[in-house]
């Protein structure tokens, strides 16, 4: 579309379409046309999670089309993938394995309901994405880090989110909140605790690569507060 009219920018295109038109209906044509791909990544007990299901909620009621998912997961596929993953009795799989079926869970859901979300118009919120598997299987793992840049960058045909936000947190009190908020326990919670604070400096090794792309919010603090800051960044980049 905006080819055929030699519009540069969606926000010409929507100047455009509301010339002559109220404010409100251009804030309206706005919102429907707020594509954004935010991920949400973080170590273990970082709160992911909780918070995503609120953050949909919130930005719903302000207008915008916000479609949440989650990885390894999202898709029927993707789903039966994540249970082998996360099995406890599968604690033989070696991390070649364990990278490859990832990016299998990923690739899925990337073409089956992340790209065509988002070519609808809709901002897509997930629980991970690629960043968990550099962060697990390559720091965590100890593995060659470009080749697992390069088994992510075939699994997303290059697709890379708007906005990552990391939801930080010291490692031990993460697996504490974990074991005391009662939910799942799986194969990716029982390594060694060196494999997590592998984990948690890998992520902090990519905001300074990446610093332009990710946001760090300290989720040590009460969840209303963490809760409050996800709202108003995530706003602000909108």
């Amino acid at each position: 579309m905006t080819g055929k009219l030699n519009i540069h920018s969606q926000d010409e295109f929507i100047m455009r379409v509301c010339s002559g038109r109220t404010t409100n209906y251009r804030d309206s044509l706005l919102l429907q046309f707020a594509i954004m791909f935010i991920t949400l990544e973080g170590p273990e007990g970082s709160g992911k999670t909780s918070h995503i299901p609120h953050l949909v909620e919130y930005l719903r009621e302000k207008g915008y089309h916000v479609f949440p998912t989650r990885e390894p997961g999202g898709t029927s596929i993707s789903e039966q993938i994540r249970d082998i993953l996360h099995d406890l009795k599968n604690v033989e799989m070696h991390p070649h394995t364990e990278t490859l079926l990832y990016q299998a869970a990923r690739a899925q859901i990337v073409e089956q309901v992340i790209r065509p979300r988002l070519a609808a118009g809709e901002i897509v919120i997930s629980d991970r994405y690629y960043d968990s598997t550099i962060a697990y299987q390559g720091y965590g793992h100890q593995q060659d880090l470009n080749e697992i840049r390069q088994l992510v960058k075939y699994a997303t045909g290059g697709l890379v989110p708007d906005l990552t936000v990391l939801l930080d947190v010291d490692v031990k009190i993460g697996l504490k909140r974990k074991k005391q908020n009662g939910v799942e326990w799986n194969r990716m919670d029982a390594h060694e605790i060196e494999f997590y604070q592998r984990v948690r400096n890998g992520y902090l090794e990519m905001v300074k690569q990446e610093p332009e792309r990710w946001v760090v919010v300290d989720a040590s603090r009460d969840w209303d507060e963490v809760q409050d800051e996800l709202r108003k960044l995530i706003i602000k980049h909108l």
